[in-house]
């Protein structure tokens, strides 16, 4: 039987890349010698690492005065990385959700922190609006989408300060104006790669301007390079994490690059949300203006609550992993993103209509 993957993170990956994956651990580069065995010192490996920087940049048109870093720790590191190289007395935050939760909690270690808005009093089924980002701090964060709740911001939005982004879970799924930004994050292992390595694009002239003595690692400044075969290689680099990132990025760009992600994306997640919507056993948890491209959450209609036990096993029977939803929400999750073919969304739509059917 076909499965059809619908985890959260990590998450499905492009067939090509983990076809190249299998074979650069028999033999990268044809040195004879596996990439999990490779020095991170050999001209080949520098090219990857070069490569990978400059499909980053043409994906999103990143501009030269950013620097572009592929680390380890996770985003969660990222929480109070970011505090500790741009926070100087104040910082603000939008709270959409666990995560953005977290973050505030790390920042609180370096300075002030503001939550501007929370939708925290409706389990962060949606996003804040009509809030006023304060100027008087020194940089505004948000998370773009919330993986557990099912919401995104879904516009790069105009901020009067320097405006920081966690897109975890989104990056690469739509176009996305970088120069709004100061700093984007997040982890690779939603749309960009495997768990292992994080993605850090700071815009220099922001570094270095903090009055604290940062460890070593912590600087972003150890990590920039004189040349992009040389930035993220202070130490040794998660060298199969960002080959795959490669070639993640390889497919994408050969699709058509975001712009033609966020089309097929906006496809399958109008199709699933539409069965959610007219489906009688089923309901979204999402406020419908806030639904994310990436993370379908729902659950069984009122009336209908006693059989989200026979449906978990029903979707499973059909195929369907990793579509539990998150403790915090309970119902079902679908995540959906890049790589995730409509295929599989078309066959999750079918397994609703056959159980809806069967309650009929």
């Amino acid at each position: 039987m076909k499965k059809h993957n619908f985890n959260a993170g990590p998450c499905v990956l492009p067939k090509e890349a983990i076809e190249s994956a299998i074979a650069a651990i028999r033999d990268f580069d044809n040195t004879g010698i596996g990439i999990l065995e490779i020095s991170h010192r050999t001209p080949g490996w520098e090219r990857i690492m070069a490569e990978t920087e400059q499909l980053w940049r043409d994906l999103l048109n990143i501009p030269d005065d950013y620097a572009i870093l592929f680390l380890g720790g996770g985003a969660s590191t990222q929480f109070f990385e970011v505090p500790a190289n741009l926070l100087k007395t104040k910082a603000a935050y939008l709270q959409t959700g666990v995560w953005a939760k977290k973050a505030i909690k790390e920042a609180k270690f370096y300075g002030d922190v503001e939550v501007v808005a929370s939708s925290e009093d409706k389990n962060y089924t949606y996003i804040p609006k009509g809030y006023k980002i304060p100027t008087d701090v020194d940089y505004f964060h948000i998370t773009t989408n919330n993986t557990i709740y099912g919401t995104e911001i879904h516009e790069d939005m105009d901020s009067p300060v320097t405006l920081v982004a966690d897109m975890s879970s989104d990056i690469m799924s739509r176009p996305v104006d970088v120069k709004k930004y100061g700093l984007i994050y997040g982890g690779a292992q939603k749309n960009v790669g495997p768990a292992g390595v994080t993605f850090v694009i700071v815009r220099k002239d922001l570094l270095g301007k903090v009055d604290r003595k940062l460890q070593t690692m912590v600087d972003y400044r150890t990590h920039i390079g004189d040349e992009p075969r040389n930035n993220s290689m202070f130490n040794t680099p998660p060298v199969f994490s960002i080959f795959v990132m490669h070639e993640t990025l390889k497919w994408v760009k050969e699709l058509g690059g975001v712009e033609e992600m966020y089309k097929r994306n906006k496809k399958k997640a109008e199709l699933l949300y539409n069965e959610i919507d007219r489906n009688s056993m089923f309901v979204g948890t999402a406020v419908k203006e806030d639904r994310s491209l990436m993370n379908v959450c729902f659950v069984m209609a009122p009336g209908h609550e006693a059989l989200e036990s026979e449906f978990m096993n029903f979707a499973k029977e059909k195929g369907m992993v990793g579509i539990k939803g998150h403790r915090s929400v309970g119902g079902f999750r679908a995540s959906i993103y890049n790589a995730c073919p409509l295929e599989s969304v078309e066959a999750l739509v079918a397994c609703m209509q056959e159980f809806e059917k069967n309650h009929k």
